[in-house]
């Protein structure tokens, strides 16, 4: 058995290392909208293990462990490679019908590796049931250490590396298992986990274009790469992104660049993530080529302040950073602006001629970006990203004082209002509406307040972003900031507003006080000289908008005008097309936009197509009730074809075994997916916040379940209540434990986090394998349907988790755990008196 809990370790250890895995692949392949499904995939394959150990009773052999981890690991490498070239992909949608057939055996192909492994461990369970506790504690370890082994992984290569080892782990599973039976029966699947192995060390080395990532020919990425003369530089990878370098005619970035410019740009350089958000770094060696930078719509904030301390949140390949920096050295030497200097190099002053300045702060999310910028580009960019440049999430860093290891400086604080302007570009050179059911922390009411706060009195905030019709994410900006300042003390929000657009993008001013008369017309005048449009400004006239790029009905000026207005502002926002109240925290789905109730005539304005729905998110829904039908069956078919008989006597052990386990399932998934969603605010990436809080949720309930072998009395029915009221109390206190650490280095706050999660996953860690035990002691055949019912109803949970939490908030979903736990308490009091009648009759 000692070696049997090292295998199952291994197994567990090697399939969430493939899990994780696939959600960086979808993210590649297909968009992030479709990471949420990897979980699902993964549970449906665990749980049809169970319902077929239960129709196929001879499955449950010992022996049989050895060739469960080898076709589990064959499994991984082989679903791999025929997921890579299955055609789906969901831009085919709206023309055909086939890709419903291709997502099928998509979700099919890479659900088998978690078959095999399901096999191997409830295989485990049903015939060492006794065991119950060790085995589950086994499984559950190694799966939290390979929840963060694969970012080091990750890291390391690209997830095709990752899923090799995932691989490889399962065949030195299997070569282990071997040893157990050195009869000559068992010796062929050794050497072949041995050949196995030396295959995917020979791929390793040699990386075939087999195992490379496909990306879908309708990605921006690929499509840049189909223009005359397009080059594909390099790629990089980090835990969490794939970032491409290229040159393409595509990789143009000026958003809203006015038209009264008639100059060629400077070059520039394309950067990709994911295959998906396309931006550019853009060469900053001759002044005179940057002079594009003051005709664009972004650079108002930077007309109107002269000298200025600047911070800029997600400056990506940094063409905000470059616009700061030009304005900081036009007010040093304007004299400059119109002088070419060779090699960028002031012939007075002797300096870089954009040489970052002490005013000029940069906080970008994705380090990768900025390692790639600052090192491979130092030169062509003007070495924006040198100095004074954090990386993590802006609002974290904001609240914090961690000193840069470059500069040695640290990052002034929110609370000290230090910047005379704060600058949130969402703009790329590909433009796109649709982002569907990923959470994001930057733009919620909390985050714009602590933004507000950062900015001096009279300082200001700067949003821009790329107009796509229907207008839903500008409206959504407009009230997000007006719950916020309203929050902050602000009076006649309409006052601390002011909007331009261009023909392609929209630039948004806040300020903490009203815009004075001068500022009113520095507006007005940079608007006027480069035709922009007016949206709004305190006091603006219908007449003074929708000058230049002419619009139909003047809609911007007349939804900014309803959602500013505090009478109308309710009405509009109840009654329009699109969902664009406010996000908190609670719920920081900022690019979720639809409403069920107008789905019809949603249909007809994004031109009659399904595609929309699905990139929105709609089909998270369609997912759930494939998944729940998927999963009744499988829960149902064993009671039909097995337990048919059992099923006829009135007893109510089905009913019980049902709901015991199906809480388990849907309370243990809603607490860790919840605790993972809450703590990317603090974690600042979302890579960190779910290996962090899946490690600690599963080595500390792993650790539980080992310890409830030694001490029976944990596995009593009242340890159920227990894990309830410890949901509540960490649904209340778990966010202000987040918003204590993170101040501190992020290498501070990962182990702070784990250790906060350990008393409750301890805990979490002791009913599934109490109710094992229970069971075993009567009639082990049972077993298998108890894995299967478990893992069907932790397929649906993390699906439901974000439904529930785009309704009802985050707070509500710990809550539903809670009394997930306390239903599976009545259901195991119900199902011990169930299973004590069944030994009866037997």
């Amino acid at each position: 058995m000692k070696r049997i809990y090292f295998i199952i370790s291994l197994v567990s250890c090697s399939v969430l290392i493939l899990e994780i895995s696939l959600t960086r692949l979808f993210s590649i392949y297909l968009s992030y909208h479709f990471a949420f499904m990897v979980i699902s995939i993964a549970m449906l394959g665990l749980g049809s293990a169970g319902t077929v150990l239960s129709i196929y009773p001879k499955l449950k052999n010992i022996s049989n462990i050895t060739v469960y981890a080898l076709l589990a690991g064959i499994s991984i490498i082989l679903g791999y490679v025929v997921s890579n070239h299955i055609p789906f992909d969901p831009v085919k949608f709206s023309w055909d019908r086939m890709q419903i057939f291709y997502l099928a055996l998509y979700c099919l192909v890479l659900s088998i590796p978690f078959f095999f492994s399901g096999l191997l461990i409830a295989t485990a369970f049903s015939v060492r049931s006794e065991k119950s506790e060790l085995i589950y504690g086994s499984d559950l370890i190694g799966a939290g250490t390979g929840a963060m082994a694969v970012l080091g992984l990750l890291n390391i290569g690209g997830p095709e590396y990752a899923v090799l080892t995932a691989s490889t782990l399962c065949f030195i599973a299997s070569f282990t298992a071997g040893r157990n039976h050195p009869e000559k029966s068992r010796i062929k699947p050794r050497l072949f986990s041995v050949m196995l192995i030396a295959v995917n060390l020979l791929i390793f080395v040699i990386h075939p274009d087999f195992i490379n990532v496909r990306l879908s020919p309708y990605r921006p990425f690929s499509l840049s790469l189909k223009y005359p003369g397009a080059e594909h530089l390099k790629t990089y990878y980090n835990s969490f992104s794939r970032i491409d370098t290229l040159k393409s005619p595509a990789v143009r970035f000026a958003p809203g660049l006015s038209l009264r410019y008639l100059e060629p740009l400077p070059e520039q350089i394309g950067l990709s993530t994911d295959g998906g958000g396309m931006n550019a770094v853009t060469m900053a060696d001759n002044r005179v080529a940057l002079a594009f930078l003051e005709f664009l719509p972004s650079s108002l904030a930077y007309e109107i302040k002269d000298k200025v301390n600047v911070l800029i949140l997600e400056p990506k390949a940094g063409l905000q950073a470059l616009t700061a920096e030009y304005y900081a050295f036009k007010a040093i030497d304007p004299i400059g602006k119109k002088a070419q200097f060779s090699n960028g190099i002031h012939p007075i002053r002797k300096k870089a001629q954009f040489e970052l300045s002490n005013g000029v702060n940069k906080i970008e999310s994705n380090p990768l970006m900025v390692k790639i910028i600052r090192d491979d580009f130092g030169e062509f960019s003007g070495n924006i990203f040198k100095r004074n440049t954090w990386t993590g999430l802006g609002r974290s860093l904001l609240n914090s004082s961690q000193v840069h290891p470059v500069s040695k400086k640290a990052l002034p604080g929110f609370s000290n209002g230090v910047y005379d302007i704060i600058d949130l570009p969402m703009t790329g050179t590909s433009v796109t509406g649709t982002f569907g059911i990923a959470e994001d922390y930057r733009f919620t009411v909390e985050a714009f307040k602590q933004y507000l706060r950062a900015l001096k009195k009279d300082g200001f905030m700067s949003i821009s972003l790329y107009l796509v019709p229907p207008p839903r994410t500008e409206l959504r900006i407009l009230g997000t900031v007006i719950d916020a300042l309203e929050q902050d003390g602000a009076g006649e929000v309409s006052r601390n507003i002011a909007a331009i657009r261009s023909w392609d993008s929209i630039t948004m001013l806040v300020k903490r006080t009203p815009f004075n008369e001068g500022e009113i017309k520095l507006i007005k005048d940079f608007a006027g000289d480069r035709r922009f449009d007016l949206v709004h400004y305190p006091g603006i006239k219908e007449h003074e908008s929708n000058l230049y790029v002419k619009m139909p009905s003047n809609e911007y000026f007349k939804y900014f005008k309803s959602i500013l207005d505090p009478e109308t502002r309710a009405l509009f926002i109840n009654n329009y097309l699109f969902d664009v109240k406010p996000v908190h925290d609670e719920n920081p789905f900022f690019h979720y936009y639809l409403k069920l109730k107008n789905i019809k005539v949603i249909y007809k304005v994004m031109g009659a197509k399904w595609q929309y729905f699905m990139e929105e998110g709609y089909l998270m829904p369609v997912i759930f009730v494939l998944v729940f039908l998927l999963s009744a069956l499988m829960i149902l078919l064993p009671a039909i074809v097995k337990y048919k008989a059992e099923v006829k006597k009135k007893n109510n052990l089905n009913l019980s075994l049902l709901s015991y386990f199906a809480m388990l399932g849907i309370g243990f998934m809603f607490v860790e997916v919840t605790l993972m969603q809450k703590s990317i605010l603090s974690l600042e990436y979302p890579a960190y916040a779910f290996a962090t809080v899946l490690t600690a949720v599963l080595i500390s309930s792993g650790i539980g379940s080992l310890i409830s072998s030694r001490f029976p009395g944990l596995r009593a029915v009242h340890i159920l209540p227990v894990i309830g009221a410890l949901v509540l109390v960490y649904s209340m206190v778990f966010p202000l434990l987040l918003n204590l650490i993170s101040p501190y280095p992020l290498k501070l706050k990962i182990p702070m986090v784990f250790i906060v999660l350990m008393p409750l996953g301890l805990f979490m860690g002791i009913p599934f394998p109490a109710g094992i035990r229970l069971i075993g002691q009567i009639n082990e055949a049972l077993i298998p349907w108890a894995w299967a019912i478990n893992g069907c109803f932790s397929v649906l949970a993390p699906i439901m988790t974000i439904m529930l939490a785009m309704a009802l908030g985050f707070k509500t979903v710990l809550w539903l755990g809670a009394a997930a736990y306390l239903l599976a308490f009545v259901s195991l009091r119900e199902l011990t008196k169930g299973l004590k009648s069944y030994a009866g009759r037997k």
